[in-house]
């Protein structure tokens, strides 16, 4: 599974998704406006949103869940198979479904058992998907995505959920920027310091779904445990486990927390683990941790500055550890089981 350069074709199909994601994300973007505004429409009568999805896909709605909050909708992100499970009521709330293939099982069962509401939305990368023809949909540029982590299907994503939030308000131009002149930052010295680690765990506070995006593609990638915990559930006794094998990846945008951030990247130097802070604060390093440092930024342009380097971080994480890094043994890019 190995061709020019001896890089596996998993990750050399990753490359491929990842060089075009940043031009298929402003299209995504801007294609999208007019059925935005549907979105909008529900959501400004009902006044609360249900995120559903799986994987990335959750990892995706529980990064945007705080910025709907700030609009003053009650948004919840809840994944699909708990929804299946224990329903949240679907009564005078929008429901906003994502899924990159739109063909999942969770999707296919949810349309079945439920039947749909006319608030119910789709957020796809393929137009002729299940979910695109259950439920009016935003369908991101380029189809879908065919390397096994997500990367490009994360940033189209992201870019489709700024149609909708740009249609309630956000000023879409910081991200937008974002997008069209990525930050160039040296991973080298994260990986330098994550040389000895063997388990990783992500955090954050209002970047707490970057933090949960970037744990799953590091475990898929890498076939290592790598789990994400929010900063205050962090705190709450799982900080026993941290020491030099234990790497900790933060995430500190230029937003109300930050300082509980902050408090948490002293502590964890303190234990010993090896600390890479993904830095959009404007604020001073944290001394002993590893900062890459951004723009100052909040919100999506936070998300989408820091995004493409986490990225370029996990694969190259997982490219000193896995002989055949891409190519999933256990797993399937459409998960159509339960």
């Amino acid at each position: 599974m190995t061709s020019i350069g001896n890089r596996p074709a998993g990750l050399q199909a990753i490359d491929r998704e990842m060089a075009r994601q940043s031009a298929d994300a402003i299209a995504s973007y801007e294609d999208n406006a007019e059925q935005a505004k549907t979105v909008v429409a529900s959501i400004r009568r009902t006044g609360r949103l249900l995120l559903l999805g799986m994987g990335g896909s959750h990892a995706v709605n529980r990064a945007v869940e705080a910025l709907y909050r700030a609009h003053g909708i009650e948004a919840i992100a809840v994944t699909l198979s708990e929804q299946l499970g224990m329903p949240l009521p679907l009564e005078e709330r929008t429901v906003l479904i994502t899924s990159q293939s739109g063909e999942s099982a969770e999707v296919l069962r949810w349309f079945a058992e439920t039947g749909g509401t006319r608030d119910t939305f789709g957020l796809t990368l393929e137009g002729t998907s299940f979910l695109a023809r259950s439920a009016p949909s935003l369908v991101g540029a380029g189809g879908s995505e065919l390397a096994f982590a997500a990367t490009r299907s994360l940033t189209v994503s992201f870019a489709l959920h700024l149609a909708i939030l740009a249609a309630l308000g956000t000023d879409p131009a910081p991200v937008l920027a974002t997008l069209r002149a990525p930050a160039e930052v040296d991973i080298e010295p994260a990986l330098s310091a994550f040389g000895d680690v063997s388990l990783v765990v992500t955090s954050g506070r209002r970047l707490q779904g970057l933090a949960e995006a970037l744990a799953l593609g590091l475990t898929e990638l890498s076939r290592r445990p790598c789990f994400s915990l929010e900063g205050g559930q962090l705190r709450h006794g799982p900080m026993e486990m941290l020491g030099a094998e234990v790497g900790v990846v933060l995430f500190r945008g230029r937003d109300a927390t930050l300082d509980l951030v902050t408090a948490m990247a002293v502590s964890a130097v303190e234990t010993g683990a090896p600390v890479v802070v993904f830095d959009c604060s404007g604020k001073p390093p944290v001394e002993g941790a590893t900062t890459l440092s951004f723009a100052p930024a909040d919100g999506l342009a936070a998300i989408l500055a820091m995004l493409p380097v986490a990225q370029r971080f996990m694969i190259a994480f997982a490219a000193a550890r896995v002989e055949n890094a891409g190519t999933p043994v256990r797993s399937t890019k459409i998960t159509r089981s339960e």
